[in-house]
């Protein structure tokens, strides 16, 4: 039977090996990019402009999350039960108090934002608080805390820059391919061979979805090790299983739903889905199925 220890074990390789072959795409990307256009700057000149994008995003991450979400913040005599019990558990994980923030919406859900633990914060849905146990509650903090410890607002951060990367590379590989190599006159000065114009052109559509869907899978095994870890705090991983059941069973969006920030969520802030394409649905999905998240937790032994 899977422990904590093993779970939290597993989910970290697997983020570190969904991480080497998006390394992998980033690299393969950038050879052809400079094979292509014969001139090794024009990758630098996308590296800088990718990494100013994404690490200012990444430096006032925090600040656009809770915009974005409408949270206000409180203080301890705003919500004294709530305040005492992140304070309560981000002492057991070692970390500092994070802000605390509220959000005035019936939809259960929760968020953890900051790109490390001394400007952290968490927010919580009114929704979430009227509807969770306490223990369900701790779970979830639980769970948040996890992000802030493990460091996962930097590792997508790092996802994003190459997603960012990739998306720069193939837009500038098919504008060549397009409005530069498809001329006669340029593949006979440069030796293009056509072939490798229609090569730079499924790269221009393929690289940016591979990439996508590579920052997906980190999301989602962060979601997993967040599960896991979350669990090893409360040393009650039912609370977690309880209040994902709770949360997933309620089906109406957040009202300030934003694509950008879904990814930081418990859940996806969009709502539950229909039935009907599942397979999509988790390809293209932040979130692993709540279901196989459930399961997990349930089959831990502490």
């Amino acid at each position: 039977m899977a422990t904590i220890y093993t779970q939290q074990s597993k989910n970290i390789r697997k983020t570190w090996m969904i991480m080497i072959v998006f390394f992998s795409v980033v690299i393969g990307m950038g050879y052809i990019a400079s094979q292509y256009f014969g001139n090794v700057y024009i990758l630098y000149v996308a590296v800088a402009i990718s990494l100013i994008m994404n690490i200012g995003s990444f430096w006032f991450s925090d600040k656009i999350a809770i915009k974005s979400a409408g949270a206000i913040p409180i203080s301890k005599e705003d919500n004294p039960d709530l305040w005492n019990l992140v304070e309560n558990l981000s002492i057991t994980a070692g970390l500092p108090m994070p802000k605390l923030h509220i959000i005035h919406d019936p939809a259960p859900n929760a968020f953890a934002t900051g790109r490390n633990k001394y400007n952290a914060a968490v927010a919580v849905t009114t929704g979430l608080m009227e509807r969770l146990d306490k223990t369900e509650l701790e779970g979830v903090i639980a769970h948040e805390l996890a992000h802030i410890g493990n460091r996962d607002i930097l590792v997508m951060s790092v996802a994003t820059v190459l997603v960012g990367f990739v998306a720069i590379l193939a837009d500038m590989l098919g504008r060549m391919a397009m409005f530069g190599g498809l001329s006669g006159s340029d593949r006979e000065s440069n030796g293009t061979h056509p072939i490798a114009i229609v090569v730079g052109i499924i790269v221009m559509f393929l690289g940016p979805l591979v990439a996508q869907l590579m920052q997906m899978a980190v999301s989602r095994k962060r979601e997993f090790l967040a599960d896991a870890t979350g669990a090893l705090l409360t040393r009650y991983p039912e609370g977690l299983a309880s209040a994902l059941e709770k949360i997933s069973s309620y089906s109406a969006p957040m009202r300030r739903a934003n694509s950008a920030t879904a990814h930081m969520f418990i859940s996806n802030p969009f709502g539950a889905n229909s039935k009907s394409g599942k397979f999509m649905r988790k390809l293209f999905s932040t979130h692993p199925p709540v279901e196989e998240r459930i399961l997990a937790l349930r089959a831990m032994d502490i």
